[in-house]
């Protein structure tokens, strides 16, 4: 069983610095492996009759990998990108593609390394999974030079970006003139003070560790930074609704692994969590959006 100190882990959702959200996702992402069975650690994209969460995934990786023009790329920045299972998707799909994983998560990349052995690119390529380059580094402080890089993607990593000015205008330092940027991120859909906003989001306030973005300030700050918004697609209820009810649905089937490794507290808090993500979204109090953008 993980152990870990409950009062530590409410500390690192409720205060979200650097270290905290490290913790929090080494300690978490082998759960999120045990109930999608994969090592994606995105929400999903439930279209097109997709009752699973590992196709959920692949599919947002899919979509998200259109809208970016990944097919006419040749260098990507995957800020955020987790263990780095999204990239060797993307890799798949685009074998010429060079890519740059970014995390700040050092355990994170150890275990990329290791998956990127276990999984070969199965196009027939020149290039292979040598093209994706594992980088131990903030969203804040990218090492790449100016606009050296000509697609950029945030897949569901941005809400922990903090500021996120601070990020968007690395963005903009690195990426090529009539570069592409896309942006997945979870969002807030209206400004609440603080206390309706508690009251609103209720366990969410706490076990959603990430910042609670509203949808207009960020894009506020794409404006601010010249980028040109060129599309904006709002999936909230082909991700929190159905994967609220695939948990629903499937919760025994998962109860004795989730409870085995981290407890039955942690699985119901994870249970109630996922009730209020998919009662949030039916209210159209939070949403999940997909920005692609252009540097003008």
């Amino acid at each position: 069983m993980i152990l870990i100190n409950p009062f530590n882990a409410l500390l690192w959702g409720v205060r979200r610095n650097q270290r905290d959200v490290i913790n929090l996702y080494s300690f978490l992402s082998p759960l999120m492996s045990i109930t999608t069975g994969s090592h994606m650690l995105n929400f999903g994209y439930w279209s097109d009759g997709i009752d699973n969460p590992s196709e959920a995934q692949e599919n947002l990786c899919k979509i998200i990998g259109k809208l970016a023009d990944l097919d006419s790329g040749k260098a990507l920045v995957d800020v955020g990108s987790g263990l780095s299972s999204p990239a060797i998707f993307w890799k798949n799909e685009y074998p010429l593609l060079e890519i740059y994983c970014i995390n700040i998560n050092h355990h994170h990349l150890i275990f990329a390394n290791k998956l990127k052995k276990e999984y070969p690119i199965q196009k027939n390529s020149s290039k292979n999974l040598n093209d994706i380059y594992l980088v131990n580094s903030t969203a804040i402080k990218l090492p790449f030079n100016k606009q050296s890089i000509d697609r950029l993607i945030a897949l569901e990593s941005a809400q922990h970006f903090k500021p996120l000015i601070d990020f968007v205008q690395e963005v903009n330092y690195i990426l090529k003139r009539d570069g592409i940027f896309v942006i997945a991120i979870p969002v807030i859909t209206n400004l609440l003070n603080p206390l309706k906003n508690l009251v609103k989001l209720g366990i969410l306030s706490f076990t959603w560790a990430s910042e609670h973005y509203v949808l207009n300030d960020i894009l506020n700050i794409l404006k601010s930074e010249k980028f040109e918004i060129i599309e904006i697609i709002s999936i909230g209820p082909l991700v929190y609704e159905p994967l609220s009810e695939y948990y629903i649905k499937n919760r025994n089937i998962h109860l004795k692994a989730i409870t085995s490794e981290y407890g039955s507290l942690l699985e119901h808090i994870l249970f109630k969590s996922i009730l209020k993500m998919g009662k949030l979204s039916q209210e159209k109090i939070i949403d999940y959006v997909i920005i692609k953008l252009k540097k003008t």
